[in-house]
C-alpha cells in the first residue's frame, strides 16, 4: 500500500495526469509560459527600480503594490469568480496583462518611476481576478481526490521550476538584451496563456443557481456576507486559511533577496546576476518541496496538518541560518530549504480547502485565502524595506523572519484541537 501511495505522486501519476485530462493540460501549459514571464519580468522591476532610485524602499513599495491591491480586490474576485464563467475571467485578466506590461516600456528615467507603481496596481487587480479562478477550477476539471492532490502538487512544482527558469534566464537576458526584451517576452507569454485557456472545453456549472450577472452586483456585498457566514462555521476551514496567512510573516525575503544579491553577493559587479541565483535557489527549494508534498501525505488528511506544522519550522530555522551565511552558495542553499518548506505549506492548505469547500463557495474562499497572505505578506516587506533604508542591516531583518516564522507553526500547532483525533476532510 505505501509502495503504491508513493507511485501515485510519482512523475508517472504527473504525466499520467497531463496525457490523460486535456482541459487539465492546457490550465497547466497556460500556468508554465505565464509565470516564466512573471519571473522574468520581476527580477527586472526589482533591477531597475533598485538603479533608478537606489532605495531598497522602492522594492519594499513594489511588493506591495504588486500584493495589497489583491486584499482589497478579493471581495469583488471572489464574488465575479463564484457568479461568472472563471475561465472567461481569466482570459480577459490575461489580455489586459499584455497591455499592462508593455507599458512599462515607457518607463526610461527616475522622472517616470511613478508610471511603475500605477502599472503594478493594474498587474496585481488582473492577477487577483485571475489566480483564484485557476485555483477555484482545479476541482471540475480533475476528479478524484487523489488527482486534485497531484494536480494541486503538480501546478505547485511548475510554480517553482517556473520560478528557478524565469528568474535565472530573466536576469541573464535583461544582463544580455536590455530590460525592454524582457517586458516584450512576458507580454506575449500572457497572449499565449489566454489562447490556451480559450481552447479548453470543459463546462462550468456553478453558475445556474444564479440570476444573469448585472453591473450592480459588484457593489452588492451579499454574496460576500454569505460568504463569512460560510466559513465562520467551520473552524477548521478558517485555521487552514490562516495557513497562507502565516507564510506572510516570511514575506520579507521580497526584500532580503535582492538586496542580499545587490549588496551582499554581486557578481562580477551585476546585482542581477546573484539576485537572479537567489530566486532560482528559491525556485528550486520550492519545487523540492512540491514534489515532497505527495510522498509524505498521500492525501492523508492527518499527514498533512502535521506536514504544515514541519513546513513552517524548517522555513523558519532557514531563514535564521540565512542570516549568518557566508557565502551567495550557503545563501542560496537556505533559501532553497526555507522555500521546501513553504511550497510543502501551500501544497497541503490548498487541498484541504479545496476538499472542505462547494463548489459555488470556492472564488469567494480562496479569494480570502491569497488575500490574507497578500496582507500580511505586503506589511512585512514594507517594513522591510523601511528598515534597510533606516540602516538595519539586511543579515539582522532575514533573522528576524526567522523568528517570525516560528509563529504560524506554532499558532497551527495549536488549532489542531479543532479536528477530531481521527479527523477526516468533511466533504459539503
Amino acid at each position: 500500500m505505501a509502495e503504491a501511495g508513493a507511485q501515485s505522486y510519482s512523475l508517472a501519476a504527473y504525466v499520467r495526469l497531463l496525457s490523460s485530462n486535456r482541459d487539465f493540460r492546457l490550465l497547466w501549459t497556460a500556468q508554465v509560459v505565464s509565470e516564466i514571464g512573471d519571473w522574468f519580468y520581476a527580477v527586472a522591476i526589482y533591477s531597475l527600480l533598485l538603479e533608478l532610485t537606489g532605495e531598497a524602499k522602492s522594492v519594499g513599495l513594489a511588493v506591495v503594490l504588486q500584493l495589497l491591491p489583491q486584499v482589497f480586490m478579493a471581495p469583488t474576485a471572489g464574488v465575479l469568480n463564484d457568479r461568472l464563467n472563471r475561465r472567461a475571467v481569466m482570459i480577459f485578466a490575461d489580455i489586459c496583462r499584455i497591455f499592462i506590461v508593455i507599458a512599462m516600456l515607457f518607463v526610461t528615467s527616475a522622472s517616470m518611476v511613478w508610471l511603475v507603481w500605477i502599472l503594478l496596481i493594474l498587474e496585481t487587480v488582473m492577477w487577483a481576478l485571475f489566480e483564484p479562478g485557476r485555483s477555484a477550477i482545479i476541482p471540475n476539471i480533475v476528479r478524484g481526490e487523489t488527482d486534485i492532490l497531484v494536480a494541486n502538487a503538480l501546478s505547485s512544482t511548475t510554480w517553482a521550476v517556473n520560478l528557478a527558469i524565469g528568474s535565472g534566464i530573466g536576469g541573464l537576458i535583461a544582463w544580455k538584451f536590455g530590460r525592454n526584451a524582457v517586458f516584450i517576452l512576458n507580454a506575449l507569454s500572457f497572449a499565449l496563456s489566454a489562447m490556451l485557456l480559450a481552447a479548453m472545453r470543459h463546462k462550468e456549472t456553478h453558475t445556474e443557481a444564479h440570476p444573469p450577472f448585472r453591473l450592480i452586483d459588484l457593489i452588492d456585498f451579499k454574496p460576500v456576507w454569505e460568504g463569512v457566514r460560510y466559513v465562520k462555521r467551520d473552524g477548521r476551514m478558517l485555521a487552514t486559511m490562516m495557513v497562507k496567512a502565516g507564510m506572510g510573516l516570511l514575506g520579507a525575503h521580497w526584500v532580503i533577496l535582492p538586496i542580499f544579491g545587490e549588496r551582499i553577493f554581486p557578481l562580477n559587479g551585476s546585482g542581477t546576476l546573484s539576485m537572479s541565483l537567489m530566486f532560482g535557489a528559491r525556485g528550486i527549494g520550492a519545487l523540492i518541496g512540491s514534489l515532497s508534498s505527495g510522498y509524505w501525505a498521500r492525501n492523508d488528511e492527518r499527514r498533512m496538518r502535521t506536514g504544515i506544522f514541519w513546513a513552517f519550522l524548517i522555513s523558519a530555522a532557514s531563514y535564521t541560518a540565512l542570516s549568518f551565511a557566508p557565502s551567495l552558495a550557503i545563501a542560496c542553499f537556505c533559501v532553497a530549504v526555507g522555500h521546501a518548506g513553504t511550497s510543502m505549506a501551500w501544497v497541503y492548505s490548498t487541498t484541504m480547502l479545496q476538499g472542505m469547500t462547494e463548489d459555488r463557495f470556492r472564488g469567494r474562499v480562496f479569494s480570502a485565502d491569497f488575500g490574507g497572505l497578500f496582507l500580511v505578506m505586503s506589511l512585512v516587506s514594507y517594513s522591510a524595506g523601511q528598515f534597510v533604508d533606516l540602516g538595519i542591516g539586511v543579515r539582522a531583518i532575514a533573522l528576524a523572519t526567522g523568528v517570525l516564522g516560528l509563529v504560524p507553526a506554532f499558532t497551527w500547532l495549536a488549532s489542531q484541537r479543532l479536528w477530531k483525533p481521527a479527523g477526516t476532510l468533511p466533504r459539503r
